[in-house]
């Protein structure tokens, strides 16, 4: 994004606007930066400031007294302290994460564990990706207890036989006890499928791959789930062992 820095004459007098209104500049600016979702934040030391959405990420808009300049960049505090990502993450981040949850929990993914289960978790995972496999092995204790659903949303890229891969797991009569075997072996026990990918199975591979990268993932594993604060957290590749217990919890005796 282009950053744009207008200065003016900061004696003048500051204009005051109704609640909720956009000044001109500052909608045209957003318009020319392609910047969505502006609102007005109450932020400190009396400058009139917005806050907006410019791809995945937040930018704050500053007006100058004059009304006729937008300056555009973060808000610090007398200690350094980024304000601005404070805001970004109430009045953006927070909202996107909980709108791509409701996204991930309106799929059909392979779903191991009870619908009770205290934990939710979302991995997109390709047949071909190795640490798909350890982390799949690694969720199991929780799953089996029953403290944790494991959803796996299968994508397709690694390897050209990923996709009549992919297709044969979810092509077959129990596609949950396909991914398990096919996990438990290493690869190696594959549903046989002799038909080509039907369209409804594209479609899927497809849905999968397009939400993934809606969520700003480009390899597997790629993990979501949300935290006691109701914000969503996503963790790409094999999680370590602390970031297991972030995701879990405490492991089952």
């Amino acid at each position: 994004m282009k950053r744009c820095l207008y200065l003016a004459a900061l004696f003048l007098p500051t204009l005051s606007f109704a609640a909720g209104e956009i000044p001109a500049v500052v909608k045209h600016f957003g318009e020319q930066q392609d910047i969505k979702n502006i609102k007005e934040i109450d932020a400190p030391g009396g400058i009139k400031s917005w806050i907006g959405q410019y791809q995945d990420m937040g930018v704050t808009l500053f007006l100058t007294p004059d009304g006729k300049h937008v300056i555009s960049g973060y808000l610090y505090d007398d200690k350094g302290k980024n304000i601005s990502e404070e805001y970004f993450q109430k009045e953006i981040y927070i909202p996107l994460g909980q709108q791509m949850w409701e996204r991930l929990n309106k799929t059909q993914p392979l779903k191991e564990g009870a619908d009770t289960a205290s934990k939710k978790v979302f991995v997109f995972a390709d047949p071909f990706c190795p640490y798909c496999k350890k982390f799949w092995s690694e969720a199991q204790p929780w799953v089996k207890a029953g403290k944790v659903q494991l959803n796996t949303l299968l994508v397709a890229f690694l390897n050209p036989k990923s996709g009549p891969h992919a297709t044969a797991i979810l092509n077959a009569a129990d596609p949950v006890v396909a991914w398990k075997e096919y996990e438990l072996s290493g690869g190696k026990t594959l549903p046989k499928y002799e038909g080509g990918t039907s369209r409804e199975t594209f479609n899927q591979l497809q849905q999968h791959q397009t939400l993934m990268d809606d969520l700003g993932a480009s390899a597997t594993p790629a993990i979501y789930y949300m935290n006691d604060k109701n914000e969503l957290q996503q963790v790409v590749g094999m999680p370590d062992q602390k970031q297991l217990l972030d995701m879990f919890g405490p492991k089952p005796e």
